[in-house]
């Protein structure tokens, strides 16, 4: 009989970007020696635009120095993909996982991301699809509804998706979102009449969707409290 693989998957509530990231690179190394085993972090950012190691600093549509103006950080990564905004009200997930160990290359990595998003959505009657051909993230006719980014090192991933639940669509007008001009972002709340339950329990949704398409049977839970007394060392 087959052992059921197992995730950690650490919920961390809002964590501030940088704090995020520095976490992920903590947890790629180890995920490298077989320290820790496969682990999912599904959190919120405060407002935050970030762009991947293209540099396509001319997709961020506003200076630098009205940022803060509208209650916004700007980080640069090593993740794929063009610029991106992450908020309040979106879930987040980003995996910490060994594509070799489990049996993945990189596109059918990113396919399985795009097809969570596109089971959560279908689960409230929203019919996306991925995009066009070079047209990363997940749609719904010409309104973009995840975003995707990925970034992969020996085998072991970071970085990851981000589902728009009901974030503020303000913020996507300041940005040519993931480099595609002329199109619109959308969130499950404009596309949906369904009453939507809490965010919490749609992130858990969407937990499970990515656990169900990657063959994750076993899920252990970690909430933001027991995980930063155990990982003080980060900070």
């Amino acid at each position: 009989m087959r052992v059921p693989r197992t995730l950690e998957v650490w919920k961390l509530g809002t964590i501030n970007y940088l704090e995020a990231l520095k976490l992920q690179e903590k947890l790629v190394s180890d995920r490298k020696i077989h320290k820790i085993p496969d682990t999912l972090l599904a959190l919120q950012h405060p407002p935050t635009y970030t762009l991947g190691k293209r540099r396509t600093d001319h997709n961020l549509l506003i200076p630098e120095s009205d940022l803060k103006r509208i209650g916004a950080e700007l980080h640069y990564t090593q993740r794929g993909g063009d610029i991106t905004f992450h908020g309040p009200h979106q879930a987040i997930l980003y995996p910490i996982i060994s594509l070799r160990d489990i049996g993945l290359g990189a596109r059918k990595y990113v396919e399985k991301l795009e097809l969570t998003m596109i089971e959560l959505s279908s689960q409230y009657g929203v019919k996306a699809c991925p995009g066009q051909a070079g047209e990363t993230g997940v749609w719904v006719g010409e309104r973009k509804i995840g975003a995707i980014g990925v970034r992969i090192s020996y085998g072991v991933t970071s970085h990851g998706l981000a589902f728009n639940i009901d974030p503020d669509l303000n913020y996507f007008k300041h940005i040519v979102p993931c480099g595609i001009a002329d199109k619109e972002v959308t969130s499950l709340r404009r596309e949906t009449d369904l009453v939507l339950p809490t965010e919490e329990v749609i992130q858990d949704q969407l937990i499970s969707c990515f656990a169900r398409l990657f063959g994750y049977g076993n899920l252990l839970w970690k909430d933001a409290a027991s995980l930063w007394s155990d990982n003080a060392e980060i900070k």
